[in-house]
C-alpha cells in the first residue's frame, strides 16, 4: 500500500492527528513544568514529572515511525495511544496535586477524541478508564506545596476536630463562636469537581458517540444515494439508446421479413424451407418484443393473480427459448394475490430467466411462494455452477461470462428489483448440482 493511499485511510488520519496534538501537548507540559519550577515552588518531585513527560516524547518518536508503515490503523491502536496519554496525566497529576490540580479537567480531552473518532464500546472504555483514573487520584496523590499534610493525617484532623469541640463544651456560652472551615469548604469544592467530571464524562460518552454514530449513518446514506443516482443515470442512458435502437430497428425487420418471404417462394428445398421459416419466426418475434414495447409505453400496467404473471412471464419467455424445458412448482396460499404487470419486472425476470438458460440450456425447475409479508421465485439450474470471480462480482455493471454478453441484464434486473425493494441472490446449490436464482420483493411493493 502506497502512502497517497495510506494517507486517505480514516485510523491512518485520526493517528496523524493526535500525533500532532500530541507534539503541542509535550512541549506544553515541558513549559508549564519550567514556569512552576521558575515562578512558584521548586517542590515538586521534578524527576518523575520529568520522566513521564520523556516517556510520552518516546511514545510519540515511536508513532512518527508507526506512521510512515504501510499498514492501516486500527481502532484498538487508537484506543491504547490514548490510554498511554491519560495514564502520563495521571502520573503528573499524581506527583501535582492529584484532584485538587486545576489541569485534572484535561481528562475530558482523550474522552472527547474517542467519542469522535472510536466505536461506542472503546468510547465507554475509555470514559471507564479516565474516571478511574480521576476517582483514584481523590484519595491517592502527593499535596500541592504550601496545602499542607491535612489530607493526609486523619487521625490527627479528627484529634484536633475533638480537642476544639471539648474546649468549646468546656468554654462559657458567651464566648462560643462559629469557627470558619476553609478546609472542609475546599474539599466540598474538590468533590464538586469530581461530580462535574462525572457528568461531563458521562454527557460526553454517550451524545458525542450518538452524534459520531448519525455522521456515519448519514454518510453511509449519502454514499448508498449517489450510488443509486450514478446507476439511474446509466439506466436512463441505456434506455435511451435502447429506445432509439428500438425505432431504427423496425426497418431491418421489415426489410428481413420481406426478404426471407421471397426466399421461402424462390427456395423449393425443403431443409432450406424449415430454416426459413425457424428465421422467419425469429423476426417476426423480433418485432412482436418491439411492439409490445411501444404498448407497454402508452398503456398503464394491468391488474392479475401474481400466478397468472409469473405463468405469462414463463410463455414469453418460452418463445424466446422452445428448447428449454422447465417445471413449474406453486407453493403459497390460494388465492394467490393480485399483482400490477409491471413491464420493468416482467423484463428483469426474463432477464433472469434467460441467464439460467444459458447455464442450463436443457432443463430447469422454477418454484413461486408467497406469504402475507413477501414473494419468493427461486429459478434452479442444472450447469455448472457458480465461481467464486462469478459470485462476488455478479450484478456489477458491464460483468459477463459470456463470449457475446454485455453484462447488462443481471444489473438491469438487480436494479428494477431494488427499486421495488426486493433483491436476488446467487448462490449455487449443495451437491454442486447447478445454481439457485433467488428472487424476493415485498407483497406490498406489487401489490395492485
Amino acid at each position: 500500500m502506497n502512502s497517497s493511499l495510506l494517507a486517505t485511510q480514516t485510523g491512518h488520519s485520526h493517528l496523524h492527528r493526535l500525533f500532532l496534538l500530541r507534539c503541542g501537548t509535550i512541549v506544553a507540559q515541558f513549559a508549564t513544568l519550567i514556569l512552576i519550577h521558575r515562578f512558584l515552588s521548586p517542590d515538586f518531585a521534578w524527576t518523575p514529572m520529568l520522566g513521564a513527560v520523556v516517556f510520552l516524547t518516546l511514545v510519540n518518536l515511536l508513532t512518527w515511525w508507526r506512521l510512515s508503515l504501510n499498514f492501516p490503523v486500527g481502532n484498538l491502536e487508537l484506543f491504547l495511544q490514548l490510554s498511554v496519554d491519560v495514564l502520563e496525566l495521571t502520573v503528573l497529576l499524581y506527583y501535582g496535586g492529584g484532584s485538587t490540580n486545576p489541569f485534572v479537567s484535561l481528562y475530558l480531552l482523550p474522552l472527547v477524541i474517542a467519542a469522535a473518532t472510536l466505536p461506542r464500546r472503546m468510547t465507554w472504555g475509555m470514559a471507564a478508564l479516565t474516571l478511574a483514573c480521576y476517582s483514584l487520584l481523590m484519595v491517592w496523590y502527593v499535596p500541592l506545596p504550601g496545602r499542607g499534610h491535612a489530607q493526609h493525617q486523619p487521625a490527627i484532623a479528627m484529634q484536633q476536630m475533638d480537642h476544639s469541640q471539648h474546649m468549646a463544651m468546656s468554654a462559657p456560652p458567651a464566648t462560643v463562636a462559629t469557627p470558619s472551615l476553609p478546609e472542609d469548604a475546599f474539599n466540598t469544592h474538590v468533590l464538586g469537581m469530581w461530580l462535574g467530571f462525572v457528568i461531563s464524562a458521562l454527557v460526553v460518552a454517550y451524545f458525542a458517540v450518538e452524534m459520531a454514530r448519525a455522521v456515519r449513518d448519514r454518510d453511509a446514506q449519502l454514499n448508498r444515494v449517489r450510488e443509486e443516482i450514478l446507476r439511474n443515470e446509466r439506466i436512463v442512458s441505456l434506455g435511451t439508446q435502447a429506445a432509439g435502437a428500438a425505432h431504427e430497428l423496425g426497418t431491418p425487420l421489415s426489410t428481413m421479413s420481406v426478404v426471407i418471404g421471397e426466399m421461402r417462394r424462390d427456395c423449393p428445398d425443403p431443409e432450406h424451407q424449415e430454416s426459413l421459416s425457424i428465421l422467419n419466426d425469429q423476426v417476426r418475434n423480433c418485432k412482436r418484443i418491439l411492439d409490445s414495447l411501444l404498448a407497454h409505453a402508452r398503456e398503464t400496467s394491468s391488474e392479475l393473480s401474481l400466478e397468472e404473471f409469473i405463468r405469462t412471464v414463463l410463455d414469453e419467455w418460452q418463445l424466446l427459448r422452445p428448447t428449454v424445458s422447465y417445471r413449474f412448482h406453486v407453493k403459497g396460499i390460494q388465492p394467490s394475490p393480485r399483482v400490477r404487470a409491471d413491464l420493468a419486472l416482467r423484463s428483469a425476470l426474463l432477464n433472469l430467466l434467460n441467464n439460467a438458460a444459458d447455464a442450463s440450456p436443457k432443463e430447469m425447475d422454477i418454484v413461486l411462494r408467497w406469504d402475507d409479508v413477501k414473494i419468493t421465485l427461486e429459478i434452479h439450474d442444472h450447469g455448472p455452477g457458480l465461481t467464486s470471480e462469478v459470485a462476488s462480482r455478479a450484478g456489477s455493471v458491464f460483468f459477463t461470462t459470456k463470449q457475446e454478453g454485455r453484462g447488462l441484464g443481471l444489473f438491469l434486473a438487480n436494479a428494477t428489483l431494488e427499486r421495488l425493494g426486493g433483491s436476488v441472490r446467487l448462490s449455487n446449490r449443495e451437491g454442486g448440482s447447478g445454481a439457485t436464482t433467488e428472487v424476493i420483493l415485498p407483497l406490498r411493493s406489487v401489490s395492485a
